[in-house]
């Protein structure tokens, strides 16, 4: 039985009409090479009366051709499409959705006898129009030359369903069929997150940027606004609201910074344009593709994933010193989901100080990165959206079955899964084990929670004087004239802070073991700040005694990190305290009658 193929169907796309499911026959395939971006595939196309090269695969596509599913003179079925413009006038027809209803290996060979298009080839003389490169396609009547023959007479009726921008200037297109080659274009999209603004300051000079993550229909891109966008458009933007949004520049995304499905994000600049939707029922909300947290161990370190669980327990909000001196607000917490498994998820900033986990509610995440920190664990990044009780199935069939039967379950850690703990509260070592598992001997450091009792601390060495800026703590060197210089920042001070450093002893019923706490750890287990301490230092010695005095013998939970270190040839292991706090008795009390019972059911 022969195919029918729809005659027309090629100018009528062109020009950007609603042509329904036509059929097309595959002449030629062609790969381009995106560089640095991803594959293209070019596909010539005929619809018996016409072949046209300007048809595009998007890359969700790309499989069709990579496994060869679509090969010359195969029958096709283009379910989706969309036609865009490029700066040249060239119309281009990126397909989005085809199925191949007859395989090459069927089809005797080319159809018809199609000539290649040439727009306005068949047209009656029209008035003067702008040059193409002037305006993007719109849709046609179609009443003239070959769109009145045959089977082509159904072809370029409608227009496009899509709306219409306000200004009616260009035409409304999905967000997976943007890419870098189109010249006009405008997408009606739901922002589903937009982030806080952003400051920096280099030797190049100072500025802000913000971001924000946009979704219609046919999927979602990254949106970034710099300096003058940001002062245009931030204070516009709603997170939830729909906008058309026009003439942003595209490149190829950086998919270390997002979990976005999209090959390519959005620059705002001088000409765009962002306009509120009023009409915006059918634009969907944010689309996320959750990962059960038992299958993040087959996943890549630092892959970027989505999320969703019962956030069954939480730890305070501490503050570190991150690597450039700059102090954060940190949160674990422990996320569980129905695969009975649970991860430890670190939360930063503004969401860390601001999380409320009362009652265990269901947070979804989108947009987490994985770490091998430790095992496995999640950290939530600049970009990410956090969602708490969001209205979506999934988060109700979870609330559902936590409550039924989960509550009861004490959930397997993927974070001490490895021996690690990544810092984690349920890595439970004594410091025996420490010493028995050869913990710290691999590549990589290894971390662990002990609860032990302060033996001994050495004050000598204890404090130094650090430099006095905000995001410096390098040591200072007193220049005898009432200066202190940083050579760090290359300036003279004519003060400076104290930093602790501190050398002590723990122990448990096991062993014991060296330690060494810096700043916020040490002021913890000393009960005094450091610069306090410093000045106990220089003018009460006897104060500064009983300080350390009364430290010893107390009892604290230590996250460590540990790690084989070699020092003139010589190895050694070396246990630096990333948090102290006091025990929680009751919680202690609870974690030791759990482990008798699972002891005695042996």
């Amino acid at each position: 039985m022969s195919v029918k193929l729809s005659e027309g169907a090629i100018e009528a796309l062109t020009k950007g009409s609603n042509v329904s499911n036509p059929i097309l026959q595959l002449i030629n395939i062609r790969k381009i090479d995106g560089g640095s971006g991803p594959v293209r595939f070019r596909l010539m196309m005929s619809d018996g009366l016409h072949t046209m090269s300007s048809f595009m695969l998007s890359t969700q596509l790309n499989y069709l051709a990579e496994q060869n599913e679509v090969a010359p003179n195969c029958v096709c079925l283009v379910k989706r499409s969309v036609t865009n413009v490029l700066k040249d006038g060239r119309p281009v027809v990126i397909i989005l959705d085809m199925e191949v209803v007859k395989p090459a290996d069927q089809v005797g060979g080319k159809i018809g006898d199609p000539t290649p298009y040439v727009e306005g080839q068949s047209k009656a003389p029209q008035p003067a129009a702008p040059a193409p490169s002037a305006r993007p396609l719109q849709p046609q009547n179609g009443g003239d030359g070959p769109m009145n023959r045959g089977p082509s007479r159904d072809f370029g009726k409608k227009p496009m369903s899509a709306p219409n921008t306000p200004s009616g200037t260009s035409k409304v297109v999905p967000i997976a069929s943007l890419n870098p080659y189109q010249s006009k274009w405008t997408v009606r999209a739901r922002v589903t997150n937009k982030s806080a603004i952003r400051t920096w300051s280099n030797s190049r000079g100072d500025g802000k940027l913000f971001s924000m993550e946009i979704v219609d229909e046919s999927g979602e891109i990254r949106v970034t606004g710099f300096n003058q966008e940001v002062d245009k458009f931030y204070s516009l933007i709603e997170q939830g609201k729909v906008y058309y949004i026009s003439k942003g520049s595209l490149k190829i995304a950086n998919k270390q910074f997002t979990s976005l499905k999209n090959d390519y994000e959005m620059t705002l600049n001088g000409d765009s344009t962002i306009i509120p939707c009023d009409d915006s029922q059918d634009v969907p909300m944010v689309q996320c593709d959750f990962v059960f947290i038992a299958d993040l161990e087959a996943r890549d370190k630092d892959a970027i994933v989505d999320v969703i669980g019962v956030c069954k327990s939480v730890e305070d909000v501490t503050r570190i010193t991150t690597k450039n001196s700059r102090e954060v607000s940190k949160r674990n917490i422990q996320l569980m989901d129905m695969s009975g498994k649970t991860i430890q998820v670190t939360m930063w900033g503004k969401e860390a100080e601001t999380f409320d986990g009362t009652g265990q509610p269901i947070l979804a995440i989108k947009g987490a990165r994985l770490s091998d920190f430790g095992g496995r664990s999640l950290s939530t990044l600049y970009s990410s959206t956090l969602m708490i009780n969001p209205d979506m199935p999934e988060a109700y069939k979870l609330r559902g079955w936590y409550d039924k039967e989960g509550h009861a379950l004490d959930g397997q850690s993927m974070t001490e899964m490895r021996g690690g703990g990544g810092g984690g509260p349920t890595n439970w070592k004594t410091l025996a084990d420490v010493k028995n598992e050869h913990l710290g001997h691999g590549d990589k450091a290894d971390y662990f929670t002990c609860v032990g009792t302060i033996v001994y601390m050495r004050k000598e060495n204890c404090l130094y004087q650090a430099c006095s800026s905000k995001d410096c703590n390098k040591k200072v060197v007193d220049q005898q004239n009432g200066m202190y210089r940083c050579e760090k920042c290359d300036k003279e001070f004519p003060d400076f802070k104290y930093r602790l450093m501190l050398s002590a002893n723990i122990a448990d019923f096991s062993d014991n073991q060296w330690v060494t706490c810096f700043q916020d750890s040490a002021e913890t287990l000393l009960g005094q700040k450091a610069d306090y301490i410093g000045q106990l230092k220089d003018s009460n010695e006897a104060a500064f005694d009983e300080i350390f005095q009364h430290a010893n013998f107390n009892t604290f939970v230590f996250r460590n990190r540990v790690k084989l270190e070699t020092y003139n040839d010589e190895s050694r292991i070396k246990v630096t305290v990333v948090e102290a706090k006091p025990v929680d008795h009751k919680e202690y009390s609870k974690r030791l009658i759990m482990n008798i019972r699972k002891t005695a059911a042996q």
